[in-house]
């Protein structure tokens, strides 16, 4: 089992495939809490250069609440990690953590029921970029 869900992206800048990714978790609930932008950073702290990376945490917050209520130790694996990257051939790969191989450790049922809806989610989220 895989632990991410991927789609690749061809003939658009990074800055366009970052809003058309915010948009399209918008349309499937989700908002962006955070963004860690891994290119800037490793050049600020360690001086080294990288193609685009950023980290979006992505977060549906009725599937945060119904699974912290299911469980307060769920947090860890909140917010879903949307991620993109440039490659060297100029496209940008598009991808999540899959919240069934994640949240698999769990061991709980009911969250298993959670993270399917999650994923359905994510990947309509892939399908309409």
């Amino acid at each position: 089992m895989s632990y991410y869900i991927l789609k690749n992206l061809k003939n658009i800048t990074f800055e366009n495939a970052k809003q058309k990714v915010i948009e399209a978790l918008k349309t499937e609930g989700f908002g962006v809490l955070t963004n860690i932008d891994i290119k800037n950073t490793f050049k600020n702290k360690l001086d080294v250069e990288v193609r685009p990376y950023e980290i979006l945490g992505a977060c549906n917050p009725n599937y945060a609440y119904k699974a912290l209520q299911n469980d307060s130790k769920l947090g860890v694996f909140l917010p879903c990690n949307v991620i993109l990257e440039q490659l060297e051939d100029g496209s940008i790969d598009v991808f999540a953590v899959d919240p069934i191989s994640a949240m698999a450790s769990a061991n709980n049922s009911e969250v298993e029921g959670f993270a399917i809806d999650v994923k359905k989610k994510l990947q309509n989220m892939m399908n309409n970029l």
